[in-house]
């Protein structure tokens, strides 16, 4: 099983949307990029909705045959581990490995050593094609990018060989993942990661970095742009020589995690993997939900009364709402609306506040980060918040359609 160049992660957390996301897919294979869907949904996800990873493969299925799609598409088991990786055995094809927990913690001294010896060949001037400077690589400097990630590839080997023994080789995509870390990975280390991760004998198709700034849940990105351009460029010649030098998958490529509405270097990362002739897996989570939200307000109504119910019991639930992603979001509480302000809203102003329009005077990206995380408010509404979607359905689907293909698809592949 090989992934295509690009591909696209996008979350449907309640598993309504998947017709209107394919929409979006198909409209950008009518201009000449063929993009492969990746339906993904973690297990903290299907935790908090009750839901279960046969019914990610149900929706994408039948969003598929219902509109003849026949291009290829895969569902994803999003950010796992040996703890919950079988209960995504039978319904996945893809599988995000997640080992930032375990980045940081250092193997044995014998296998870092072993490493290292190994590896001691590329000390001195390691110049890489595509990087205009060569990396000054010592020992010591590989011993400490061993002791930092070699345990965390060493998981991922021991995840994707649970996987291969259960479905076989060859018939699922490896990811693996260490964007949720503190630290930025710098290209001279990713480059050590691949050789650990070859030596672990994981095909990995894609690889999922942190990269410097702040990729902050629904919103731009904070940081300086050109240094995320040079180690965008910089990761996508590390990964060409990584492939030839350590025998990975010649379609590897880089996967930008939490990349939604990431719009300030959607530009840069055109032009890199146009340059590199690259492939790019975007993936976007949760910006289908906001999109719920949005044609709800849209709808009036119940609609409306149910997004601005929403939106109040996240104020009242902050700290539950906000504690599991205190690191992938910012929000400033003082410039949140009042409960009382934006009950007097009608739908299109509520839809102009959470709408990620930054030319729009109503977007409010505090509000828009807050519901972003606040899906488990509508979980718990159980049947009203799911008919209310039908009931909405013609107005959040063109949401839907519009969000990906116009603020996503076309500012990365061909704007």
């Amino acid at each position: 099983m090989k992934l295509e160049k690009y591909s696209m992660g996008i979350g449907d957390r309640f598993g309504h949307q998947a017709k209107a996301q394919l929409t979006a897919i198909e409209k950008a294979a009518k201009q000449g990029v063929n993009i492969s869907p990746v339906w993904n949904k973690s297990h903290r996800e299907h935790s908090i909705i009750k839901t279960r990873p046969a019914d990610v493969r149900t929706a994408a299925d039948s969003a598929v045959k219902e509109m003849g799609y026949s291009g290829s598409y895969y569902v994803d088991a999003d950010h796992i581990g040996l703890k919950n990786v079988d209960l995504f055995i039978e319904s996945s094809d893809f599988f995000t490995l997640d080992v930032a927990d375990f980045t940081g913690r250092a193997a044995a001294a014998e296998i870092i050593a072993k490493f290292v010896e190994k590896y001691k060949k590329y000390a001195g001037k390691l110049k890489i094609d595509g990087i205009e400077d060569s990396f000054q690589i010592t020992v010591e400097r590989i011993e400490q990018i061993a002791a930092k990630y070699l345990l965390a590839v060493k998981e991922a080997g021991q995840i994707y060989r649970h996987i291969e023994s259960k479905k076989g080789a060859g018939n699922f995509i490896t990811e693996v993942s260490m964007d949720e870390t503190d630290q930025p990975q710098t290209p001279e280390e990713l480059f050590f990661i691949l050789a650990a991760i070859a030596d672990e004998g994981i095909p990995a198709q894609t690889i999922a970095p942190k990269f410097t700034g702040r990729f902050n849940k629904g919103v731009d990105y904070v940081g300086d742009v050109d240094q995320f351009a040079m180690e965008f460029e910089q990761d996508l010649a590390v990964i060409a020589f990584a492939v030839g030098e350590f025998c990975l998958p010649e379609n590897l490529k880089l996967s930008i995690h939490s990349g939604s509405d990431k719009f300030s270097i959607y530009e840069p990362i055109r032009k890199a993997i146009k340059k590199f002739d690259a492939g790019l897996h975007l993936k976007t989570a949760g910006t289908t939900w906001l999109e719920e939200i949005i044609g709800l307000g849209l709808s009036e109504g119940e609609g409306l009364v149910i997004a601005k119910e929403i939106y109040k019991n996240s104020l009242e639930r902050f700290d539950e709402l906000c504690g599991p992603y205190a690191t992938v979001i910012d929000i400033k509480k003082d410039n949140l609306p009042s409960p009382q302000a934006v009950d007097s809203w009608s739908g299109n102003e509520f839809a102009k506040a959470l709408r990620h329009d930054q030319n729009c005077a109503a977007y409010n990206p505090n509000m828009r980060q807050l519901l972003h995380v606040a899906y488990k408010l509508a979980a718990e509404m159980g049947d009203r918040f799911l008919n209310a979607l039908e009931a909405s359905k013609e107005v959040i689907t063109s949401q839907v359609t519009e969000n990906i293909y116009n603020r996503h698809i076309s500012r990365i592949f061909y704007k």
